[in-house]
């Protein structure tokens, strides 16, 4: 049985279920879930030099360069709690983060053992995001469909009023979707060309996707699922 690092790949869009299945990969895994967004907030935080660098760009909102994100990922992935792997979710976003991701592991004999790639239906990725409602008063959460209130438009637990926020009306869903694919779709393909993307159904009950990604995993060298 190798003993090689398992470095994972999980990719999906907004409301496919990935923060959920992510946790319980690394569970099954046993393996740090590292995450774009998470690494850009501590290193601001801490005030790093690579966080310093990219607050810099942010300040001016421009696009914080690639060298700075794959700085930061490489330095988390150097960690010791990284040496049997890690599943990276947010990155790398761009062919040019792929490559020099695949440049570094390889230089470190290491290589991506596979990509997840979740699916899920645009039109039902719109209704589970836009079904979302919000308490005004304490911030409960429902789902008209999915989690719907005792009575339509007012909170259970306090009586507050529900309100849809702007980020899950369906037109900013939409704009939010066109702008993931477009930047997923060249990084599947990439992948795909590898032989280590796997297309999981995310349009299934939650425990159908678990089983469907440790299949993918099980195919792959991540034999130990």
């Amino acid at each position: 049985m190798s003993n090689e690092p398992r470095f994972v790949i999980l990719i999906g869009p907004p409301a496919s279920g990935k923060g959920t299945q992510a946790a319980r990969l690394c569970q099954l895994l046993n393996i740090p879930h590292v995450a774009s967004g998470d690494l850009f907030r501590e290193h601001l935080k801490n005030k790093t030099e690579l966080g310093l660098k990219a607050g810099a760009y942010m300040e001016r909102g421009e696009l914080v360069p690639d060298e700075i994100t794959i700085g930061m990922v490489m330095e988390r992935l150097s960690r010791p709690d990284c040496a049997a792997g890690a599943l990276l979710d947010g990155f790398p976003r761009t062919i040019a983060q792929a490559e020099a991701l695949d440049r570094v592991l390889a230089e470190r004999g290491h290589r991506i053992a596979a990509v997840l790639y979740i699916k899920v239906p645009d039109q039902v990725l719109i209704e589970r995001v836009s079904g979302r409602r919000i308490c005004r008063t304490c911030g409960e959460s429902y789902h008209i469909k999915f989690n719907p209130p005792q009575v339509p438009g007012v909170c259970d637990r306090d009586g507050g009023e529900l309100y849809q926020r702007d980020d899950d009306k369906e037109e900013t869903v939409r704009k939010r979707l066109q702008v993931y694919r477009e930047q997923t779709d060249p990084l599947v393909a990439y992948y795909r060309q590898q032989g280590i993307l796997a297309e999981i159904n995310g349009d299934q009950p939650i425990d159908a996707v678990t089983a469907e990604l440790r299949a993918a995993l099980a195919a792959s060298s991540c034999t130990r699922v």
